[in-house]
């Protein structure tokens, strides 16, 4: 992210006009320079900028308002070293509020919206959820091991990964912990040996590229953790297939398992333990287009 030509717009483009401003509010200058005299039209673009840099590269958020309240604390420093009251007021303004933010959505929960339907029938696509960052441990970066508190993650989890492949985050079903074997046989999972439990909740008729099929719903167990899986009938007929899981490394699949990008399908399988940054404990709201109007009915904690 840090390469983008986007990314360093926007950065170059909001350290002129802070330091423009904060030069022009220290010396008392008489005279407005370009950039201070235009710096909210500036600062806006350098934003937007940043903003897009982020989105399209799926950066980490964090990190930027990690550095964003530095920024702003150090800054306050200037303001108080020059007994600058409108430095020190502004800074103070935005070194509260980002660091708040900051500390919340790093370390207690993080929002976040389902990109698939991978995960249905529970969990669809539109839907928001807060994810809970401290459950396997705390840390500031997205990708890595845990600086305290580290916890493993368990058995029919709903957990939210960053794929070796891929940098955008992706919401699964823990599966398999290190050392495991994983066998599917007639779409039935077993894990080391032994069958995961499930019970026929009903069937539905779903529509996938303009064609009509049906799909049973089951009610699996794992480990004491209750959810509903979906089996699609007529497709994703497959020999049995087995997997071991390495150490240091995690089998996650879709509730949606026939139409799900998962354990099942990547070249890799896997998923290190440091690409757990969460699980995904509350469904607080659904929107599932732009023009389509959020709804609440469905908020309530994630099995």
């Amino acid at each position: 992210m840090i390469t983008d030509p986007l990314f360093i717009l926007g950065l170059t483009g909001m350290s002129i006009c802070l330091i423009s401003w904060i030069r022009f509010n220290i010396n008392n200058e008489d005279v407005e320079p370009l950039v201070v005299k235009y710096i909210s039209t500036i600062s806006l673009i350098s934003g937007v900028a940043l903003l897009l840099s982020i989105f399209y590269n799926s950066g980490d958020l964090g990190i930027v308002l990690l550095a964003g309240s530095i920024v702003a604390f150090i800054v306050m420093l200037i303001g108080y070293y020059f007994k600058n009251t409108e430095v020190t007021l502004t800074a103070r303004g935005y070194f509260i509020p980002v660091l708040l933010i900051f500390i919340l959505r790093t370390f207690i929960y993080e929002p976040y919206q389902i990109p698939s339907g991978s995960m249905e029938p529970q969990l669809e696509k539109g839907d928001f959820l807060l994810v809970n960052k401290y459950a396997y441990g705390i840390k500031v970066n997205r990708i890595g091991m845990p600086n305290f508190l580290r916890a493993e993650p368990q058995y029919g989890d709903a957990v939210v990964l960053i794929p070796p492949h891929n940098p955008v985050p992706f919401i699964k079903r823990l599966i398999g912990k290190p050392g495991d074997t994983i066998r599917i046989i007639n779409k039935q999972l077993y894990v080391n040996g032994k069958v995961l439990k499930r019970m026929p909740v009903k069937s539905e008729q779903i529509i996938i590229q303009k064609r009509k099929f049906t799909a049973d719903l089951y009610s699996e167990n794992h480990d004491s953790t209750e959810y509903v899986v979906r089996n699609i009938r007529g497709i994703n007929k497959q020999a049995p297939q087995e997997w071991v899981v390495p150490e240091g490394h995690y089998f996650v699949m879709g509730d949606n398992r026939d139409n799900s990008n998962d354990s099942t399908k990547w070249d890799f399988a896997y998923v290190p333990r440091e690409n757990f940054f969460g699980r995904a404990d509350y469904l607080w709201m659904t929107w599932e287009c732009w023009t389509c109007l959020p709804t609440f009915k469905k908020a309530g904690k994630v099995n």
